[in-house]
């Protein structure tokens, strides 16, 4: 799908490498490389496509500078976010804590706190490290490619997951980030549907590369694992791109054609107003341009 360079392909073969071991560490560890070598390879898909950059009627473009910014600016949300995450996690774990009782526990009012603090707890460090990798990544995505959109979409999917697994799940405590991963995933996918421009449906078609795995997340029945909240995140991250589908951004405008805007008169032998004119008239106009 991509050309991988030299110091792409170390991290792929470190990839391989660690996936063929069974222990779910390591593969999660795998995960972050191979999420990390994605992302920073739909970076530069971005400003090296000729395709996107004249998309819209004014071509778009950006500077190496600008590049750079665009990208700090894109993680640094993200980055924020996985702070968050991770200082929750260790000052439960230090402070010998249990902070699930703050999850989302349905259809009773104090479980409605969980709608907030749910996606910020964790049951031990391999769920905060599953969650972290896409968490990031597809932010990061969301952030870069949809700007105009990225904050008020995430904080929808964040809000109204919680909520609807609030109403909807099943009566035991729901932590965890996972129903936004969903939430992040469906809306990337989903984008790519509802505006069907080029970069949107790279997009879907990269994260459903990437995560075609997380589909059996949806299945019910599966213990310790809560899959309404992936269930619901995924349906709110389809109505979140669909309430944001006009709202497309500067690379998206439709192409106009590239005969537009020539100077099509050039093109024909004679001149347009040829036979309006009588013998006696056009030559009169050649003695005169004599």
């Amino acid at each position: 799908m991509f050309e991988i360079g030299g110091q792409d392909k170390a991290f792929a073969k470190m990839f391989w490498a660690v996936k063929k071991r069974k222990t779910r560490l390591n593969f999660i560890f795998a995960q972050l490389l191979f999420n990390f070598l994605a992302v920073s390879h739909l970076f530069n898909i971005h400003e090296n496509c000729s395709i996107c950059r004249t998309a819209s009627p004014k071509p778009y473009s950006i500077t190496m500078q600008e590049q750079k910014q665009r990208i700090f600016r894109s993680l640094r949300l993200p980055f924020k976010f996985m702070v968050v995450l991770w200082g929750v996690f260790l000052v439960e774990a230090f402070a010998n804590l249990d902070f699930g009782a703050y999850g989302v526990y349905p259809r009773e009012v104090f479980g409605l706190r969980g709608v907030l603090f749910a996606p910020l707890i964790h049951d031990d460090f391999r769920h905060l490290l599953s969650n972290s990798a896409p968490v990031f990544v597809l932010s990061s995505i969301i952030m870069y490619f949809y700007r105009r959109v990225a904050v008020r979409s995430m904080i929808m999917i964040y809000l109204l997951t919680g909520f609807a697994v609030w109403l909807f799940a099943r009566n035991v405590f729901h932590i965890g980030a996972s129903g936004v991963v969903y939430g992040l995933l469906s809306f990337v996918f989903w984008s790519g549907i509802f505006r069907r421009s080029l970069k949107s449906i790279i997009l879907a078609l990269i994260v459903t590369v990437l995560y075609s795995g997380y589909l059996g997340g949806i299945l019910p029945n599966q213990e310790g694992i809560s899959w309404e909240s992936h269930l619901l995140g995924a349906l709110v991250g389809v109505f979140t791109a669909y309430w944001y589908k006009e709202e497309i951004e500067a690379d998206e405008h439709p192409q106009p054609p590239s005969w537009e805007g020539e100077n099509n008169e050039a093109s024909y032998f004679l001149s347009r107003d040829v036979f309006d004119k009588t013998r006696a008239e056009r030559e009169m106009d050649a003695n005169g341009e004599r």
